[in-house]
């Protein structure tokens, strides 16, 4: 067996970065920016009122309004020394007007004002590039979020170059093994992992494709990979232990696959096959469903990740305290389904453990918001001592 990190590290060493693609910035949330983006204008474009009131040259305290400016429709012409315009939010600031009076500040008589508060130079200006000026970059690789669009699209940047979604074919295999809203045999139970697994797919910017099941015997297995043969990543549940019926190891040096490695010092999920076939990395997780998606986690999606081109990284872990105390851990690192608790002044939260850690119970990882790290052959930890998880999210 081989550790968790080597494990991965050999993982990264079978991925290469996708290709990109253009598309429209209603099409690039959650995709993966590829390319700096460059802004194509200055925001503001102009310099822009901060508030409604008028903009005014000098600290006068009356002035004579000569017109009006909105948003979309400046003032046609120049401030001279005396003069005011009544300008709203937004609007452009006349040239020679050097600060805005707020409506609160200003006693409207006729065609003049009176200014009670005299502003100071460039009050409640909003200066021509003040949020970013034309050239300014949106950094690549990065994820694209919401406020990443609404930047882009101020930039009047209309197309963004992304990595093309990483086409993923999840196979599960078993002789025991139904689809949802079948009906089992009385020896038979429901495929549920793939279904996880296509979730935390997507949720990275993959497309899943769930394919049919692989059952226990080798022409089954072939021809449900050949259905495969043209994704970038194949990820198959079961099927990857020592026993009689476990083929998805010896069919991976049939179809001439270049085996990674085998087995991981970890639980759950220790039987883990990884390699290359054809053009795709294949995984081949744990049959049980609590130990293919905890794997999942681990090696699933840090791979996707670094496809999209966000480079080869684990899964970000955080900092926290135990609120119970633990016996000394084996030989494999364990990822211990937990909960997480308000923290007690130091500003990190408490973890507690499930007491059962059975890995056939996929309800204590539906509760579990974190998976507690235990290094092999950590001693006794006692409550309070410092851990590190990585956190689960579900929704």
């Amino acid at each position: 067996m081989i550790s968790v990190d080597e494990a991965l590290t050999r993982v990264f060493a079978l991925v290469t970065p996708l290709g990109a693609e253009s598309v429209t910035l209603d099409h690039a949330h959650g995709r993966v920016l590829r390319e700096v983006a460059r802004a194509r204008r200055d925001q503001p474009p102009f310099d822009a009122a901060a508030m409604d009131g008028y903009a005014v040259q000098g600290a006068d305290d009356r002035f004579r309004v000569v017109g009006t400016a909105v948003a979309g429709r400046a003032f046609d012409g120049a401030l001279a020394a005396g003069e005011a315009v009544r300008i709203f939010t937004g609007a452009p600031v006349p040239p020679g007007a050097d600060r805005v009076v707020i409506q609160e500040n200003a006693r409207v008589e006729g065609d003049t004002i009176s200014v009670d508060d005299v502003a100071a130079p460039g009050a409640h200006i909003r200066r021509r590039g003040g949020d970013f000026a034309a050239g300014d970059a949106v950094a690549a690789p990065r994820k694209l979020g919401p406020v990443d669009l609404a930047l882009l699209a101020a930039m009047n940047v209309g197309h963004v170059q992304v990595s093309r979604r990483p086409d993923v074919a999840l196979v599960a295999t078993g002789d025991e093994l139904v689809m949802p809203g079948e009906a089992p045999g009385p020896d038979q139970i429901i495929a549920s992992s793939v279904f996880a697994l296509a979730a935390m797919v997507r949720a990275e910017g993959g497309v899943p494709r769930i394919l049919p099941i692989a059952r226990d015997n080798a022409d089954s297995l072939r021809t449900v990979l050949e259905l495969a043969a043209d994704a970038d990543m194949i990820v198959t549940t079961g099927g990857a232990s020592v026993g009689d019926h476990d083929l998805v190891g010896p069919m991976m040096d049939t179809l001439g696959a270049e085996r990674a490695f085998y087995k991981v010092a970890m639980r759950p999920g220790k039987p883990l096959i990884a390699g290359r076939l054809g053009g795709a990395l294949m995984l081949g997780l744990p049959g049980n469903p609590v130990s293919s998606i905890v794997c999942g986690h681990l090696f699933m999606v840090p791979a996707l990740r670094a496809m999209l081109g966000l480079g080869a990284w684990p899964r970000a872990s955080a900092g926290a305290r135990l609120a119970c105390d633990l016996p000394p851990n084996g030989p494999r690192a364990h990822y211990m389904r937990a909960r997480l608790q308000p923290g007690e002044g130091d500003g990190l939260p408490g973890i507690l453990p499930f007491d059962n850690q059975d890995s056939a119970l996929v309800t204590v990882l539906t509760e579990a918001d974190a998976l507690l790290i235990r290094a092999p052959h950590a001693p006794v930890a006692e409550r309070g001592a410092p851990v590190r998880f990585i956190p689960l999210h579900h929704g």
